[in-house]
């Protein structure tokens, strides 16, 4: 089972935790549903390719990543969504889409976004899709010593720059707000 790799490791580390089991959640807002919490308490965890490299990104589960934003901050040429084949094998014990935030324990740097940082505790899948793990966040930054990035990300209800909420014209054709809005990546 998934989670006996993580408790064995949240065990040797002493922190204190709870597992709980709820109905199959394939999102973190689906998590947040399940075990009634705001989904700025719950983890999403995002493998990336930065650059060719595998890197992991946990942000809240409500938040969006800020394509643009995330490149310029990691000082990066290249920042896309890693394909679920290439990384699968990386977590053997896991459920694809259920990965822990823990990073460290699969050879991978962690990126998390700092607004993760302000919560008193976090919730996440415990590699698997009817299983999450609750725990302190100091406990969760302690173990896992991720990089924390303050840009990159979009809160839920943030107002869309002005440019790309006006209409554009591009040869001619004009971009509906919807169609500039798919073009920026929200």
């Amino acid at each position: 089972m998934p989670v006996q790799q993580l408790k064995k490791h949240l065990d040797h580390a002493g922190v204190e935790y709870m597992c709980l089991p709820h109905p199959p959640a394939f999102t973190a807002q689906e998590l947040a549903h399940h075990v009634k919490i705001a989904g700025d308490r719950v983890v999403k965890t995002v493998i990336l390719e930065l650059d060719g490299k595998m890197a992991m990104l946990v942000m809240p589960a409500t938040w969006r990543i800020r394509w643009d934003r995330l490149t310029r901050i990691l000082d990066t040429d290249f920042v896309d969504l890693a394909d679920e084949q290439e990384f699968q094998d990386r977590f053997p014990d896991c459920e694809v889409g259920a990965m822990p935030p823990f990073g460290n324990l699969f050879n991978m740097p962690v990126y998390c976004a700092e607004a993760l940082t302000r919560q008193p505790e976090l919730a996440f899948a415990a590699g698997s899709h009817t299983e999450s793990i609750h725990m302190k966040t100091s406990d969760f930054l302690e173990l896992v010593r991720p990089m924390v990035l303050e840009q990159g990300f979009v809160r839920p209800g943030s107002q869309k720059p002005a440019w790309l909420t006006r209409k554009r014209t591009t040869t001619g054709d004009a971009l509906t707000e919807g169609h500039a809005a798919n073009m920026a990546g929200y």
